[in-house]
């Protein structure tokens, strides 16, 4: 758990989405990546949290492009889907 509080509220709010499937895709994304991101970063995946699960699911399989606000590296780094760990 990071120990910043904005990182804390943002790891929370990955993580408790809903559906199993939208904690695993989501809070997955944000345990991989969320140690590289700048404050600029941060604030995008926040608005991009404010979006429905169903959104983002579908931007992550491809069967939606995402909004042009967030067009970019971390849509691209979404759509790799390699930070979902499954228990086989």
């Amino acid at each position: 758990m990071p120990s910043d509080p904005d990182l804390k509220r943002l790891a929370w709010r990955a993580h408790h989405r809903g559906t199993r499937e939208a904690d695993m895709l989501i809070g997955g994304f944000f345990d991989t990546h969320h140690d590289r991101w700048s404050a600029a970063e941060r604030t995008l995946f926040a608005a991009i949290l404010d979006e429905q699960d169903v959104d983002i699911m579908a931007w992550a399989h491809g069967t939606a492009e995402p909004p042009e606000r967030f067009a970019g590296a971390m849509a691209e780094a979404l759509k790799k889907l390699d930070y979902i760990r499954v228990n086989r």
